[in-house]
């Protein structure tokens, strides 16, 4: 039998076919636009989210048995508002997760309504890219598209919407818009009356590996596949990367080195941190998580080399880094403000400690040094909690390069596991369906004979010792520069 992972990205949508084994039949990746109509603005038309998803599952199952396709599930980038009216047509493009402006939202919220209100509703506390803050951004500025809201949804969610009819949701994802009770797994009521909207507006939630419904017959038809193909809830991207990574059950780490940075620490029980720098999550495989998230992770060595280098050699650029733990550059990987842990979309990048001596490759490991220290700083709030954390996944396109493999190893102090098949949301979305399908009992059943480990990268005494000196210089970066950001 055959399963797909659809990753609905920010940049592009990635399409996974699997078997029933985890062996990886096809990948199709279809991109589509992303606006920025003011600064600080990110915007996409969800229309061109789903053109990309059906040329993409045509050309990806264009050469396999197609009735053999059994199901369907998602990853997809969280917190973004899709608002239907009446009629199900998109009322205004969908304001993505990267999103800054509604800052005066979330001053309101933590401020005005307060932060231990909004844990005690939600376990989590107000951030830029969140859903609920949107909503009311709309509200004020957009009271005409505001009225005419029937549905709201996230990203992937629209998707299946449309695949199934079945107006549905899963709570890793709900876990982001700031309307959900994590420890409950329900829609907060104190949140929508906060917000000025209804449960009727909001999705049926499902769990992530349940079956929410089956694809429409003219969508069958059109892809010539059967319509009794099941349709799976799916999960928001981070938690889909962890079931692609094996990072299920209790106590496992998996950490993203993508566009953004995560650190994704899982647990059967309800956690959450008591100054909600971590976001506190639930989990595609049924339990909770610990999340900490950075804006730009592997987007500042990408904004380093092909903006300010002008080079698309990024491994000949790390050839010469040799002395670590040793720079006295220092970078804070703040390019599009930040949100764990510090929850400030006014901080900047910044690189501070140049001298006369300062070379191109001292810029460059400072780069790739500020955002390990960037994660750091969340994991030490997860220690901070008791957690006790020794290894973890590391995916992402960071995650290729060894140099940086090895910073992270031991500016963290964990070992890191890398995966045969590094595919992250899509991957998960696949063993999600499968799981729904009942090739496999659960999750966790699915990840133990899908998932393998083929390297580990050690962190090395001496090294650990030097880094965590650079570290403790980093953290004083923060607070002696951040009032210079404030407009």
């Amino acid at each position: 039998m055959l399963y797909i992972g659809i990753d609905l990205g920010t940049s592009a949508v990635k399409l996974l076919l699997m078997d029933e084994k985890g062996n990886i039949k096809n990948i199709v990746s279809k991109e589509y636009p992303l606006s920025f109509p003011m600064p600080g603005w990110s915007e996409q038309n969800p229309y061109d989210w789903y053109d990309g998803v059906m040329a993409g599952l045509k050309e990806l199952i264009a050469d396999c048995e197609r009735k053999q396709v059994r199901g369907i599930s998602f990853g997809g980038q969280m917190h973004g508002l899709v608002m239907l009216d009446k009629d199900d047509n998109v009322i205004r493009p969908a304001i993505l997760w990267n999103d800054g402006r509604t800052v005066k939202e979330c001053e309101y919220l933590n401020n005005v309504i307060g932060k231990k209100k909004l844990s005690q509703y939600t376990a989590n506390i107000a951030f830029a890219g969140f859903t609920a803050p949107k909503i009311l951004w709309v509200r004020e500025n957009e009271p005409e598209n505001f009225k005419k809201i029937a549905k709201i949804m996230l990203p992937k969610d629209y998707i299946a919407y449309r695949l199934t009819g079945v107006f549905s949701t899963e709570p890793s994802d709900a876990s982001g818009m700031l309307l959900f009770d994590v420890k409950k797994r329900d829609w907060s009521d104190e949140m929508l009356e906060i917000c000025g909207i209804n449960r009727k507006m909001l999705p049926k939630i499902y769990e992530s590996y349940e079956i929410t419904g089956k694809l429409k017959p003219e969508i069958a038809k059109e892809l010539g596949i059967g319509e009794d193909t099941i349709v799976a809830a799916g999960a928001g991207d981070n938690a889909a990367a962890a079931v692609g990574t094996g990072t299920v059950g209790d106590g496992n780490c998996n950490i993203s080195l993508g566009t953004s940075g995560t650190i994704f620490i899982t647990s059967d029980k309800f956690l959450v941190d008591e100054n909600n720098a971590l976001h506190s999550f639930a989990h595609a495989d049924g339990g909770y998580h610990l999340m900490g998230c950075m804006l730009s992770a592997a987007s500042c060595n990408k904004w380093w080399m092909d903006e300010i280098l002008k080079t698309r050699e990024y491994a000949k650029e790390q050839e010469a880094i040799e002395k670590l733990g040793e720079n006295h550059v220092f970078f804070l990987p703040y390019l599009m403000g930040e949100r764990s842990p510090h929850n400030d979309p006014l901080v900047r990048g910044t690189f501070i400690g140049m001298s006369m001596d300062t070379t191109r490759e001292d810029m460059t490991q400072a780069v790739l040094e500020g955002v390990a220290f960037g994660l750091k700083d969340s994991l030490e709030v997860a220690r901070g909690q008791g957690l006790t954390i020794i290894k973890s996944k590391i995916c992402g396109g960071g995650a290729k390069s060894p140099l940086w493999r090895r910073i992270m190893a031991n500016v963290l102090n964990l070992e890191l596991e890398i995966i045969e098949s590094e595919e992250g949301p899509a991957l998960g979305g696949a063993m999600l369906a499968a799981v729904a399908c009942g090739e496999y009992a659960s999750v966790q059943d699915a990840a133990k004979a899908i998932v393998k480990v083929v390297e580990t990268v050690k962190p090395e005494k001496a090294l650990v010792l030097k880094y965590q000196e650079k570290y403790e210089e980093f953290v004083r970066i923060y607070p002696a520069v951040k009032g210079l950001f404030v407009r």
